[in-house]
């Protein structure tokens, strides 16, 4: 059965200049002139600012001495005030902070500064840095279109459509001071992914079909909202980074649906089948976590590599275990995310990986806010969440 098309889902807007010309008096051809050059200068700004691959960017970030582009959202109390925000790891050096969408490079000790061996970064009054008041990150009762009930019952939390809160959010990149990391990471393992492995190394085409709900559909990447910097979502960030470090062809096709839980995803096993996978990606969690138990999550997952492996039995798996949402949200069970975890983790073996998010968000949490990561301000990553996403999927695979 022959392979579809890979899908690509960079979400990256053509910028085609078409001009008509209507007649040929000089008034007119001065004026297309102009617009030609203004067309032209924006086309350069915006080159600046638009993704392009780096190695250095799917790097781990638990790995090296540099973190890269580190996502803060700088929280002050009232116009008067100094805000603050902090980062993963104490900071030796900041090599650069910039706006999100890449166009502001921020100068220290005028627009922010920070005390070597600290996580925290302060941002004075004046500042060019983006700062917001906490109550900016809220909204009355029953006035979004997604009720998002605030915990302590004030209101609700904003809810991010597309860029909201990426374009609060700053960009860090600095040099660890102390590179300790508690959390279990993945790690390159040969006979995790052997048959997947092989192929890459072989620079065959590898079919990778990825199967989840709206985190994998690419919500909130900026790639996906269609702002600057344009940066792909996790799945297009690792196919990406396969093909370059194994010089091979890698397909991606993205069956994914926002708002599906495990039990569409049984029902969606034909269409993985038919695109004769090699590496099935299955990410879930977010949505089932709403009323479903751990012992139903991972007899669903089951389900789904039995039911694959029937039809293709070489295809081999990641399990994807879920970012932590917001947990001010009063909908979200934080509860059963380490429970679905431990239930991917007990259905691995050689063929089958985890991904552990849930463990690395975990982690995320003790040191930083969630309005630091998210996306939409309640279940989906920002930029720098989905490079992360990216990040741990590829360390199974990247040596």
């Amino acid at each position: 059965m022959a392979r579809p098309l890979c899908v690509h889902s960079f979400n990256q807007p053509l910028h085609v200049v078409i001009m008509q010309f209507l007649s040929f008096r000089p008034f007119v051809l001065v004026c297309t002139l102009i617009l030609a050059g203004n067309s032209q200068a924006q086309d350069q700004v915006g080159q600046a600012t638009r993704w392009q691959y780096s190695a250095d960017q799917l790097r781990p970030f638990w790995r090296g001495d540099v973190v890269e582009q580190e996502s803060v959202l700088f929280v002050r109390g009232s116009e008067s005030d100094e805000a603050r925000g902090s980062v993963l790891f104490p900071i030796r050096e900041i090599v650069s902070v910039r706006s999100s969408s890449g166009d502001i490079t921020y100068q220290q000790g005028v627009d922010y500064r920070f005390v070597p061996g600290t996580r925290e970064i302060v941002i004075p009054v004046g500042s060019r840095v983006v700062t917001t008041p906490p109550s900016a990150l809220r909204r009355p009762a029953k006035s979004q279109r997604h009720q998002l009930t605030h915990r302590d019952g004030n209101g609700e939390i904003l809810f991010g459509a597309k860029l909201e809160y990426h374009q609060m959010q700053t960009h860090v990149t600095y040099r660890k001071a102390d590179t300790a990391w508690p959390v279990s990471m993945p790690s390159f393992d040969p006979a995790s992914l052997p048959k997947t492995l092989q192929k890459l190394r072989d620079r065959r085409a590898v079919s990778i079909v990825l199967l989840g709900d709206s985190i994998s559909t690419g919500c909130n990447a900026s790639g996906w909202g269609g702002g600057a910097p344009f940066q792909p979502a996790y799945q297009d960030l690792f196919a990406e980074h396969l093909r370059r470090h194994f010089q091979s062809d890698v397909e991606l096709t993205n069956l994914s649906v926002g708002g599906q839980s495990t039990p569409w995803g049984i029902t969606m096993i034909d269409q993985v089948t038919a695109c004769q996978p090699d590496l099935v990606i299955l990410a879930f969690g977010m949505n089932d976590s709403a009323g479903r138990s751990a012992e139903e999550f991972g007899e669903n997952t089951a389900t789904m590599i039995n039911n694959t492996r029937a039809q293709c039995p070489n295809a081999e798996f990641i399990l994807i275990s879920p970012m932590l949402g917001n947990r001010d949200w009063v909908r979200l069970n934080h509860d059963v995310f380490p429970q679905y975890r431990d239930q991917l983790a007990s259905l691995c073996e050689p063929g089958i990986a985890l991904a552990d998010l849930t463990s690395v968000w975990g982690e995320f949490m003790k040191r930083k806010k969630d309005s630091d990561l998210t996306g939409n301000g309640v279940n989906h990553p920002n930029d720098f969440g989905h490079r992360v996403y990216a990040q741990v999927l590829s360390a199974l695979l990247v040596e």
